[in-house]
């Protein structure tokens, strides 16, 4: 089942949490004609047959990427937006940067980390125009493991701007284009690897708001392709990398994610026995979640469910005269220690990041701009991520109610994902269309049963459910 709504206005949302979804004449201005800051610093990598891949329509293209092949492994040139080169210290570009945190996705319009002229333009890596880029060289051995890596200032021409409904295509009729013909082989290699192997990878359909050509808006819940996994492989590579820098020197930005406590764990194992699976908590969490079939309606619950195994997310900054991080400050979506490295067009932390490992690794001093930041830095940054989160919930559930308006009264098929009895209250996954929420009765865990739609209210963004249907 499709539900669809009339065309829907997100700016009462945007003016709700204070998104600023314009810049200033000036900003615009500026954006127009800042000009590379690091020109002379470049190597030209130029004949690398770089490629990008993004969803269908991206502009602000972060992340071009090539693979080869060594005598007993493999080499892959990742290529980062240099956004550094744009948003100068002490500019007014800069300080609207710090203001915004990260790009915020609304239905209807985004409201960029940076003006168009440098986040679609002038840093964006599209194909067959010359950029500056920061390239990670990796090396890595016959079963994917880091041997050598370096990092520097380049200049790149991109080749192709791909999407992933067709590179997916590619790979399913063995015609993937001759940069990336052995990311599928590097991504599997890498899911195996020792760290990523006790990581809790949670591979979460997308459900989001779909703005159609006819200026409708559809609930959907976009598929996981296993291109998607393979090449978000190889920026977690260059995260993890990044973060293992940082760590050894103590300095830097950290992204931080805290593992499940034992009652979280304890709670996700009964969920997923009474999901039908055979887990009993014994092998990691991570090998598990690996195993599990996110195109099934159980292992799309299962997923979601472990979200909760993950809590208390953050950035950490390292100074000067740091104390050297520890276990509290690794990551373990990723296993170890991680930093934010690959998205600087649509993330404020990563242009800090980078210039933290590209100074690690030449052996220069961390800019003083980077070291004075730091700490504003990562509060912006875990402000703003709470914002987005906030106004992503509400643009879900202001498409959920409307959506569902016309059908009250109505039964849908649910996955009962847990019950309090005591409290005559579950929490259910609706299939079609996709949503997860409360509901009122107290149905078995993890059967499937019909639902009744009791009510919805447009302007509270809510939807109410009942069992027995």
């Amino acid at each position: 089942m499709k539900l669809y709504a009339a065309a829907l206005n997100f700016r009462p949302i945007a003016e709700e949490f204070s998104v600023p979804t314009s810049f200033s004449d000036s900003l615009h201005q500026a954006a127009a004609h800042t000009t590379d800051a690091f020109a002379d610093q470049r190597t030209d990598y130029r004949a690398i047959e770089f490629v990008t891949i993004d969803p269908v329509g991206s502009m602000d293209l972060d992340q071009a990427v090539a693979i080869t092949a060594l005598t007993d492994g493999y080499r892959v040139y990742y290529a980062i937006a240099d956004v550094a080169a744009f948003i100068h210290p002490g500019s007014e570009l800069e300080a609207e940067s710090i203001r915004r945190g990260q790009t915020i996705y609304l239905p209807d319009e985004p409201a960029r980390l940076h003006p168009e002229e440098i986040s679609e333009g002038a840093a964006s890596l599209l194909p067959n125009v010359d950029r500056p880029a920061v390239v990670w060289t990796i090396d890595l051995d016959a079963q994917g493991e880091v041997r050598t890596y370096a990092v520097e200032r380049a200049l790149v021409r991109s080749r192709a701007r791909l999407d992933y409904e067709g590179v997916q295509r590619d790979v399913d009729n063995g015609t993937l284009h001759p940069s990336i013909a052995l990311l599928p082989k590097v991504g599997r290699r890498r899911q195996a690897s020792a760290l990523r192997r006790s990581a809790v990878n949670l591979r979460l359909p997308a459900q989001r708001v779909e703005r159609l050509e006819d200026g409708t808006y559809e609930l959907e819940l976009e598929p996981r392709l296993p291109v998607m996994e393979w090449n978000s492989e190889i920026s977690l590579l260059t995260g993890m990398i990044a973060g293992q820098m940082m760590a050894k020197a103590q300095r830097g930005i950290l992204r931080t994610l805290g593992p499940a406590d034992e009652k979280s764990m304890r709670a996700f194992v009964t969920e997923a026995q009474a999901f039908g699976y055979r887990y009993d908590g014994r092998t990691p969490v991570g090998e598990f979640l690996a195993s599990v079939d996110v195109t099934e309606v159980r292992g799309m619950a299962i997923m979601r469910e472990a979200q909760k195994l993950l809590r208390g997310s953050g950035y950490v900054y390292f100074g000067p005269g740091a104390t050297a991080p520890s276990e509290q400050d690794t990551h373990a979506g990723v296993g170890g220690y991680y930093a934010h490295v690959t998205a600087p067009l649509r993330r404020l932390a990563d242009r800090y990041a980078t210039e933290v490992c590209l100074a690690l690794h030449s052996g220069r001093e961390i800019p003083t701009w980077v070291d004075t930041k730091g700490a504003e830095i990562v509060a912006a940054m875990e402000r703003t991520t709470t914002l987005a989160s906030n106004v992503d919930r509400a643009c879900l559930r202001l498409t959920e109610a409307t959506v569902l308006a016309p059908h009250i009264g109505k039964a849908f098929d649910a996955l009962i994902l847990n019950t309090e009895v005591e409290k005559d209250s579950c929490r259910i996954f609706v299939t079609a269309p996709p949503l997860l929420c409360g509901c009122s009765g107290a149905p078995q865990e993890g059967t499937k049963q019909p639902v009744r739609l009791v009510d919805t209210d447009v302007d509270k963004r809510t939807v109410s459910f009942a069992w027995p249907a």
